[in-house]
């Protein structure tokens, strides 16, 4: 069963699974998942290339370039200038032409900063970036970032490292109806079935971190996420059956053929 592969920018993706790097346990596990995974894009803070790592190295060099398209992020960024400084920086050092954008307006929340956001994503397309931006579930700023030509738009499912997942599924699905880039929904995944219902409700990806990295197991968990994943993709494009208030039989009366006796 052929399905047209996910493209973002320069971009071509087959696996709709975007992974991060950070809060596991070491960087063995982390390599390992992330494999596991399937992902072919996984996202690096550029702020933090070098916290947890021996010194002298980065976290670049526990990844495969060949294997994966890394996905600089913004993450930690209060303000559109530094998050615009951030971009920047993670251009010069090579890592990529994408950037995950993050304007943070609340540090116990991690909610995007709505105004920040738009400034930033503004001028980073300006300056040439293809841009896939951290939002809120508002359907009225997921347009307005498609205007000012955000390659893909990120709806938080929940607050970041949550693991509530996808909370307003109306908003969500709101936003995909009327999308104009590719959506992929990001934040508050706790679990696979998170994974699957945002991929039923039509999304284009997933982006994670956190339900990985802090799994008991999270090479086992980075298998869990690739088939929900999967399973959510193939089930929205196969459709499902509309939902009744009573009964349908998968045997109907007609046709049944009365037994003697009875």
């Amino acid at each position: 069963m052929d399905d047209a592969p996910l493209r973002i920018g320069n971009h071509t993706f087959t696996s709709r699974l975007f992974v991060g790097t950070g809060k596991y346990a070491d960087l063995d596990v982390m390599r390992a998942a992330l494999a596991e995974s399937g992902t072919q894009c996984v996202t690096v803070a550029v702020r933090r290339l070098q916290v947890g790592v021996p010194d002298g190295k980065s976290l670049l060099d526990w990844l495969d370039r060949d294997r994966y398209v890394l996905l600089p992020n913004t993450a930690g960024c209060f303000t559109a200038e530094d998050a615009v400084r951030t971009a920047m920086l993670g251009r010069e050092a090579g890592m990529s032409d994408l950037v995950k954008l993050e304007v943070l307006g609340d540090e116990q929340t991690l909610l995007p900063d709505a105004a920040g956001t738009l400034e930033a994503a503004r001028i980073l397309v300006r300056e040439g970036f293809t841009v896939l931006c951290y939002t809120s579930d508002d359907p009225v700023l997921a347009r307005r970032l498609e205007d000012v030509g955000v390659a893909a738009v990120m709806p938080a499912g929940a607050p970041i490292g949550s693991g509530q997942g996808i909370l307003n599924p109306l908003a969500i699905s709101l936003i995909i109806e009327r999308a104009r880039v590719p959506i992929i929904v990001d934040a508050g995944v706790g679990t696979a079935s998170d994974v699957t219902r945002a991929m039923e409700l039509g999304a284009d990806g997933v982006l994670l971190n956190t339900a990985i990295a802090l799994a008991k197991d999270p090479v086992r968990m980075a298998r869990a996420m690739r088939a929900a994943c999967e399973a959510g993709r193939d089930a929205r494009l196969a459709g499902r059956i509309p939902r009744r208030r009573y009964a349908s039989a998968s045997s109907p009366r007609e046709g049944m053929i009365e037994l003697a006796g009875e």
